[in-house]
């Protein structure tokens, strides 16, 4: 097995569900027939502790059981990893097994040829899976990846920085929010922190914004019309403004990373900012970014994006997505029978024990430990709506652009007015 490293990563979104009978996910599933010598190239972005080192023990292990199976493991950076993977698919040759998001960008491979349909290889084994896990690897009803978690974006925050700031309690509004904000400020305390230079943390706002003030249903219009011209989306970003306006990010937001030793993640990991935005990976992120590389443990919290006054979305809506793989069009026979040992119950509670996985594996949704993930486990469990990030829902060239505006909607180099015009401009070339 090779194995590449590069720095830091986003790593996996949750899922949750309740216990079910497995209908098989044992070792002695998986395939241990006559296989030729064959080579896979893995690509994912769990390039940083816990996951790292989890995934490269189960390539090995596989390597074990198949002595002509050879695992050619790269992990690299979010970001460094779409580049490339724009790269190598523009080129028609992507890796044998990749990350994947699902949604619009799977739909985009799938359509141009670039992925496999493996509806008939995983259909013995598929129903062990969460289905609301499966549908942004659906096209067209045929099945091109597999998810290994599935999870909701929220607040995370630091329990002794509010205390200090007397804030009882995470607030449930978005008025209370920027009153939230407007404390911490006055105690001195640094309220959000945020990777401006990376872009994609950014547009959470106005996608949550956009689900509490228009619904769900706003989006799927926009999904259908492509036109994000509205009043709901325009408000969307009105908010975003009131929040930008108090200038609640920490020092150097523009130029910060996600999860570099200065970026994001390791503001709250360091205990220098009080909140941060971001999917149920935060806690594992902000510990292995910290300087201590442990975070700030007990001190953190967790709550949902609040509700906005007078929106017609539900307060239980959640936004989120999840992590998964696809397979390559020329990847070798192995490849999907590596992806099962993968999604195997015992290798799906490895991963959900080291906190940064929530699992797709019913049988494995019961070893879910870490608190953190069980608190966002038990808020998706109760979930009244489902939207995915919108940066991989839409085709990749809107997502892009969605990215962009939202990041000059926060610096303030363009208007609300403005942001949605460009986005509904992109779209509907699709």
């Amino acid at each position: 097995m090779t194995l590449h490293v590069s720095r830091r990563s986003l790593l996996g979104l949750a899922g949750a569900g309740a216990g079910a009978v497995l209908l098989g996910g044992c070792a002695d599933d998986e395939s241990d027939g006559p296989i030729g010598p064959q080579r896979i190239n893995w690509w994912h972005i769990q390039n940083t502790d816990p996951m790292l080192p989890v995934w490269a023990e189960m390539a090995r292990l596989y390597e074990t059981r198949h002595q002509n199976v050879t695992i050619e493991v790269t992990p690299q950076e979010n970001e460094v990893f779409k580049a490339e993977l724009a790269k190598v698919t523009k080129a028609g040759s992507p890796p044998d097994l990749f990350q994947s998001w699902g949604g619009g960008l799977l739909r985009e491979q799938a359509e141009a040829g670039l992925v496999k349909d493996i509806t008939s290889e995983v259909s013995p084994w598929i129903g062990q899976l969460l289905p609301a896990a499966l549908q942004p690897y659906t096209v067209n009803g045929r099945i091109y990846g597999i998810p290994f978690d599935i999870g909701m974006i929220g607040f995370w925050y630091n329990r002794d920085l509010f205390a200090e700031a007397g804030i009882i309690s995470p607030p449930n509004t978005w008025s209370q929010l920027l009153t939230t904000v407007k404390k911490l400020k006055s105690a001195g305390i640094v309220p959000i922190a945020l990777a401006g230079k990376d872009k994609w943390p950014g547009h959470y706002y106005w996608a949550y914004l956009a689900m509490r003030i228009g619904g769900l249903g706003a989006l799927r219009r926009a999904a259908e019309d492509g036109d994000f011209n509205t009043p709901d989306f325009v408000a969307a970003g009105e908010h975003v403004r009131q929040l930008t306006d108090l200038e609640p990010f920490q020092r150097g937001w523009r130029r910060a990373e996600y999860g570099s030793d200065e970026g994001q993640a390791a503001a709250m990991g360091n205990g220098e900012a009080a909140m941060e935005l971001m999917g149920q990976w935060a806690p594992s992120i902000q510990a292995s970014s910290s300087t201590s590389k442990l975070g700030i443990g007990g001190q953190l919290g967790f709550f949902t994006f609040p509700m906005v006054e007078g929106g017609k979305g539900e307060a239980t809506d959640a936004f989120g997505g999840g992590n998964g793989f696809a397979v390559g069009r020329n990847a070798p026979p192995a490849t999907v029978d590596f992806l099962r040992s993968l999604l195997r119950s015992e290798n799906q509670r490895w991963a959900a024990e080291t906190g940064a996985v929530l699992p797709t594996n019913l049988a494995a949704v019961g070893r879910i430990k870490d608190a953190n993930n069980q608190v966002v486990a038990a808020h998706l469990a109760v979930a009244s709506g489902f939207q995915l990030y919108l940066d991989q829902a839409f085709p990749p060239a809107v997502g892009e652009q969605i990215n962009k505006s939202v990041a000059d909607l926060i610096v303030g180099s363009k208007r609300p007015d403005q942001i949605v015009k460009d986005i509904t401009r992109v779209a509907q070339k699709q």
